[in-house]
């Protein structure tokens, strides 16, 4: 039985090998926030959203398959966390059944996998109910599947037949072994029989004995022939026991990954009831084939590991239509919310390739094959070289296992250097990466750099500027516009130690 949830054919691994990149993705997009949300506390839940979002979806029917599953998740909340709970029951319950010392002998195997599976019949139970209950409010192929398959392999006769077997592996009224004889008078071909109903007379039953047959009776000192009935007793119930111990490993198998799987629709939930709660809009967004025209536009997209920061407001969100442009150049004013707006545009494309909603009012792009960042480093103790020499082998790595179809943020990179060589050093760089059909947006405050990319008249470009009004105030939001020469620099100058020089006059007057 699976669950199928994440997948229309296949379990969600869990244990998957992270992508290359994943860490500075980690690092440079915040997502150490979005997991916190997700995962409310739970160190399960986090793993989970780690996992999830960093191993992204390559196809657009996939990534509608979550979305129609997360849709139903929002729509069934309650019963979404109830099943959730069910399933955390039955993984943390079965830590608790104590398989003992001598778990390899059959005695321990049979009691262990008893106490396994009395615990998950009644769970599957409680699922069954939901099912029945609750399967017609689902509408998402991966929910119906699951039900129809709870309905299909959970019904009366099952449960009516797992107590049956249950109640006889009890042994209650002793164990019944056939064997014969082998070679030397060893026992060969140990099978273990069904109890029979028989009758007896009032004499056997108060005397225990049976006429039909032989008995044979251990004294209560005799370790000896105490250890050689249990041994016999061990090899008629061994494949009754096994049998019993698969089918646990079995149940347990699907409680995991059911636990898993429900857990990262439990984890959207989790951080969309945080952002609705700061009054955040979210939105599905619109998937694209990579054979596709190259799809980018959004209304009123914004960082969403910011606002999950953020104590109180609204993150300002940002419009753009970047269908069919390889190369997103953005410049403009210092803390204007260039970083800002490229950290969210990483956010939206992993969040929509894990099937989760997006940090927008409305989002459409192309799936990509990889997504990279290449981000300015402060240096520390642990760098090995220079600043600039650091960049540049952080870019080979990236150039190493990057393909076509793929995504690189760079964020002021090569700054380490003067204008006019880190200018050179991009320029190669992002003509390389889009002549290998890589799509770049890049945040930079070299001039010389954007104005050429400029002056280029590429119309597979689009240029955008953290917006600056005439006094200085910066909105946070980009509008498309020539780069300009400056960064406005000056005005955080003024803004410090303009306030600075003012208080120290009014301090000496």
């Amino acid at each position: 039985m699976k669950a199928f949830l994440m997948y229309p054919g296949q379990d969600f691994d869990a244990e998957a090998d992270l992508p290359p990149g994943a860490q500075a993705l980690v690092d440079d997009l915040g997502l150490q926030t979005l997991f916190g949300a997700m995962s409310g506390g739970d160190d399960f839940l986090y793993a989970v959203a780690e996992r999830a979002v960093l191993t992204s979806l390559d196809k657009p029917e996939a990534i509608r398959y979550r979305q129609n599953a997360l849709r139903d998740c929002l729509d069934q909340a309650q019963t979404v966390r109830e099943m959730y709970q069910i399933a955390v029951e039955a993984v943390l319950g079965s830590k608790k059944i104590y398989r003992g010392i001598f778990s390899q002998s059959p005695d321990a195997t049979l009691r262990w996998a008893t106490e396994m599976l009395q615990l998950f019949t009644g769970l599957l139970r409680k699922l069954r109910e939901i099912a029945d209950t609750s399967a017609a409010r689902f509408r998402s192929q991966a929910f119906r599947t699951l039900f129809e398959t709870l309905a299909a392999e959970l019904g009366d006769d099952f449960f009516a037949a797992v107590d049956q077997h249950l109640s006889q592996l009890r042994f209650r009224g002793g164990v019944l072994v056939s064997a014969k004889l082998g070679k030397g008078s060893k026992g060969i071909r140990y099978v273990l029989r069904r109890p029979g109903e028989r009758r007896q007379s009032w004499l056997s039953r108060i005397t225990g004995m049976d006429p039909d047959g032989f008995t044979m009776r251990i004294a209560d000192r005799d370790e000896s022939g105490h250890r050689t009935l249990m041994e016999l007793r061990g090899r008629g119930i061994s494949l009754a026991a096994n049998a019993l111990a698969q089918s646990a490993d079995h149940m347990l198998s699907f409680f995991t990954m059911l636990r898993c799987e429900l857990g990262f629709y439990i984890g959207c939930l989790n951080a969309l009831e945080q952002l609705a709660g700061a009054g955040e809009p979210v939105c599905f967004p619109e998937p694209a084939a990579a054979d596709e025209l190259l799809q980018l536009s959004f209304h009123g997209l914004y960082d969403v590991c910011l606002s999950l920061r953020l104590d109180r407001g609204r993150a300002v969100g940002n419009d753009a239509g970047a269908d069919g442009k390889k190369l997103v150049i953005i410049t403009g004013a210092n803390q204007g919310g260039k970083s800002t707006f490229l950290r969210s545009v990483g956010l939206a494309q992993l969040m929509m390739q894990c099937g989760m909603f997006v940090g927008a009012e409305s989002f459409a792009g192309t799936v990509c094959t990889g997504l990279f960042t290449h981000y300015r480093r402060e240096e520390d103790a642990e760098m090995e070289s220079g600043k600039l020499d650091e960049e540049l082998a952080r870019m080979s790595e990236i150039a190493d296992q990057v393909a076509p179809g793929s995504i690189v943020l760079f964020n002021e990179s090569f700054a380490a250097t003067n204008e006019r060589e880190g200018s050179e050093i991009a320029r190669q760089i992002v003509r390389a990466l889009l002549e290998s059909g890589v799509r770049v947006f890049l945040v930079t405050h070299f001039f010389d750099l954007a104005h050429s990319l400029y002056q280029q008249g590429s119309g597979e470009s689009l240029f955008l500027r953290a917006e600056r009004r005439d006094d200085g105030q910066r909105t946070f939001r980009l509008i498309e516009g020539e780069p300009e020469p400056t960064s406005y620099g000056l005005d955080l100058y003024q803004s410090i130690f303009g306030a600075v020089g003012q208080a120290q006059s009014a301090a000496t007057r």
